[in-house]
C-alpha cells in the first residue's frame, strides 16, 4: 500500500479525552476514531491489526478441533430466563422490545444461543464432544465506559464452547483450550499469566482468567513470590498463619465509651491501638438465612468468597432496621458479644488473636479485650477476606505479592450449569439421559489489541510485534522529488511485493520530520529509509523500530536483509 492512497489521519498531540497509553496512542496513530461514548470506529490499520490477531487465534482454536460458527446478536427474552440470567445481568444487558412487543437482549454473551442450538441436534454420546467457536461483536452497557476500547459498550470477542459426555472429558476440553491461549498471547508477543478466578455470572465450577501483565491494568493479581500459585483478587486464597510461640493473655474484658465513634479508624485513635486490634462485625442476608462476618480492622471482606462459601445466589449487605433487630444497636456499633440466632463466621486471621475491641451492641460503646470462646463465640473461621501483599500463600510458606494485569482471556468449566437448566441431554451407551458437561471460552479482541500496545510502545509510539502489525516493513522516501530517490523506493517496493511481504511506502509529499514522525508512531517493525545517501553512496538504511538497530545495506541487498530482519523472533 502506498501510504499517499491510505485513509490514515494521524494526530500530533494527544487527545484529551485519553487517559491510557493504548487509548491515546489508537487515535493518535489513526487506528480508531470515537462515534459514541464505549463504541468506537476501526480505521484501515486498526482494522488491520484486527484480521491478524483474528488470524492467530482462528489458527489455534481450530488446530484443537475447533469449528467456527456464527450465532445471533439478538436474543430472546425466553432463552434467558431458562438460565435464570435475564434478571442477573440486570442494567448490563441493552435490552429492547420488537414491534409485537416481544423482549430481546443484545447479546453479552452466547451461553444461552448456543446451549439451545446443540440441545436441538445432539441426541447420542456419538455426536460428543463437540467444539464450536464464533469471533463476533458483543454488547454490554457499561455503567462507566473508558480507557478506548479497553472497556467499551460494543466490542469485538472470541467466544468457544465445548460439549463433552463426562467430567473428565471436560477437563481435557479445559486444559486443551488453556493450552491454546496461552499459544495464542505468545505469538502477539505478550507477556500475561493465567490466573484462577471466581466464575461470576458466567458459572460453573472452575476458571482462569489470562491476564496481560501491565500498569494500566484494572484488575488485581494476586501471586506467590516462590511458587506459581497466582488468582485474581476475588478469587486469591490466603493461607493460615502458624500459630504463635507465645499467646497475648488475656486482659479483662471492659467496656468503653466512643461518642459518635463509628469508624475503625476513629475508634483505633481514640482508643490508642492499631486497626489490626480491632473487629467488624458486618451482617449480610442471602436468601434464606442472616450470617454475621468477623474480620478485622484493617482487611476487607471479599463478597465473592463469602458467597461462594455460603452457596448463595443472593447476598446484599443488612439494612439498618435488620442490625437492629438482631444487635438491639445501629451501624457501627454492633459486636459479636451476646448475638443470638445468628450464625458468625470468623475470617482465619483472627484464629489465634486476644484482646480485640469490638462493638458493644450499644450506641457511642465498645468492649476492649474482648476474646474468641471466653467473650463470644464463633461458629467457624473462614478465608472470607481479601488478600494484601504479604499474607502467606495457600500452596506454600512463601509471601503473596499483589500486581496488576489486564483481563483478555477467560476460560470456564460450566459443568451442567446451562445443560440441566435448558435440558441439553444425551444418551448414553445404555441408553441412559445424561447431561453434556460444557465449557466456555472467551478472548476480548478488541481488548487484545490495546493490550498490545501497552506493552509495545514508547515515548514515540507504539512498536507493533511483528505477528500483528498491520505492515511488516515501512519504506521511508524522504524526497518524492528526488528522481534518483523516488526510483530506489518504488523498485524496493515492488521486489518486497514479489517476495509477499508485507509493505507500506511512505510516498507522501511530506516534510522529513513529519514522514518520520509518524513511522515512530505508527510503529511498523522494520523501515527502510531512503533518502541522500542511497543517492550519494548507494545504500538504504534498514532499521528496527523497537531496538533503533540500523543497517546500511547495498541496495541489491535490501530484500535480503529485510526478510532476515522479519524472521527474527
Amino acid at each position: 500500500m502506498r501510504m499517499s492512497q491510505l485513509f490514515l489521519p494521524t494526530l500530533f498531540e494527544d487527545p484529551k479525552e485519553a487517559e491510557l497509553v493504548s487509548h491515546r496512542l489508537m487515535l493518535r496513530a489513526g487506528l480508531i476514531r470515537r462515534l459514541a461514548s464505549g463504541i468506537y470506529s476501526y480505521l484501515p490499520l486498526g482494522n488491520m491489526v484486527l484480521q491478524k490477531i483474528i488470524g492467530i487465534v482462528k489458527e489455534e482454536m481450530e488446530h484443537i478441533g475447533y469449528q467456527e460458527v456464527l450465532l445471533p446478536a439478538l436474543q430472546p427474552k425466553e432463552l434467558w430466563e431458562e438460565s435464570g440470567r435475564w434478571e442477573e445481568y440486570g442494567e448490563d444487558m441493552f435490552k429492547l422490545r420488537d414491534r409485537r412487543e416481544r423482549e430481546f437482549g443484545l447479546g453479552p454473551t452466547h451461553e444461552e444461543v448456543i446451549t439451545d442450538l446443540v440441545r436441538r441436534e445432539v441426541r447420542s454420546y456419538r455426536d460428543l464432544p463437540l467444539f464450536l467457536y464464533q469471533i463476533q461483536t458483543k454488547f454490554r452497557d457499561e455503567m462507566r465506559p473508558r480507557f478506548g476500547v479497553m472497556r467499551g459498550r460494543e466490542f469485538i470477542m472470541k467466544d468457544a464452547y465445548s460439549f463433552d459426555c463426562t467430567s473428565q472429558d471436560a477437563d481435557i476440553s479445559y486444559q486443551n483450550v488453556y493450552n491454546a491461549y496461552c499459544q495464542i498471547f505468545a505469538r502477539c508477543g505478550l507477556r500475561f499469566r493465567a490466573v484462577e478466578a471466581d466464575t461470576g455470572l458466567i458459572g460453573g465450577s472452575r476458571s482462569h482468567e489470562f491476564m496481560v501483565l501491565a500498569d494500566a491494568g484494572e484488575d488485581i493479581i494476586v501471586s506467590c513470590t516462590a511458587c506459581n500459585y497466582a488468582a485474581n483478587l476475588q478469587k486469591a486464597e490466603i493461607g493460615e498463619e502458624k500459630d504463635r510461640a507465645e499467646k497475648e493473655k488475656m486482659d479483662d474484658l471492659t467496656l468503653v465509651e466512643t461518642p459518635n465513634m463509628k469508624t475503625v479508624e476513629e475508634v483505633a485513635h481514640f482508643l490508642h491501638v492499631t486497626p489490626n486490634k480491632l473487629i467488624k462485625t458486618l451482617f449480610y442476608e442471602t436468601e434464606d438465612r442472616l450470617v454475621g462476618c468477623l474480620i478485622r480492622g484493617d482487611q476487607q471482606l471479599n463478597l465473592a468468597k463469602l458467597q461462594r462459601l455460603l452457596g448463595c445466589s443472593i447476598l446484599r449487605m443488612a439494612d439498618e432496621s435488620i442490625i437492629r433487630r438482631v444487635a438491639n444497636t445501629i451501624p457501627g456499633f454492633s459486636g459479636p458479644i451476646g448475638l443470638q440466632d445468628v450464625q458468625l463466621i470468623a475470617d482465619n486471621s483472627l484464629r489465634n488473636g486476644r484482646n480485640f475491641v469490638v462493638g458493644a451492641n450499644k450506641p457511642n460503646m465498645h468492649y476492649m479485650n474482648a476474646n474468641i470462646g471466653r467473650d463470644f463465640r464463633v461458629d467457624t473461621f473462614q478465608d472470607i477476606r481479601i488478600a494484601t501483599s504479604g499474607d502467606p500463600c495457600p500452596r506454600c510458606e512463601a509471601k503473596l505479592k499483589i500486581g496488576k494485569g489486564i483481563e483478555v482471556g477467560h476460560v470456564f468449566k460450566l459443568d451442567k450449569k446451562y445443560s440441566r437448566s435448558m435440558k441439553a441431554t444425551f444418551l448414553d451407551e445404555d441408553g441412559k439421559e445424561k447431561d453434556i458437561i460444557m465449557g466456555c471460552y472467551g478472548i476480548g479482541i478488541t481488548r487484545l489489541m490495546a493490550s498490545i500496545i501497552e506493552q509495545n510502545s514508547d515515548e514515540l509510539g507504539i512498536i507493533w510485534p511483528i505477528s500483528v502489525s498491520p505492515y511488516e516493513v515501512l519504506i521511508l522516501l524522504v524526497n518524492i522529488q528526488d528522481k534518483i530517490q523516488k526510483e530506489g523506493a518504488f523498485e524496493l517496493y515492488e521486489d518486497l511485493k514479489k517476495e509477499k511481504v508485507e509493505v507500506l511506502l511512505d510516498d507522501r509529499e511530506e516534510s522529513p520530520g513529519k514522514k518520520f514522525k509518524d513511522a515512530d508512531l505508527i510503529g511498523i517493525p522494520i523501515r527502510v529509509v531512503i533518502g541522500k545517501r542511497m543517492k550519494e553512496e548507494g545504500v538504504f538504511e534498514v532499521s528496527l523500530r523497537r531496538t533503533r538497530e540500523r543497517f546500511l545495506v547495498k541496495k541489491e541487498e535490501a530484500v535480503g536483509k529485510v526478510k532476515e530482519l522479519k524472521s527474527l523472533p
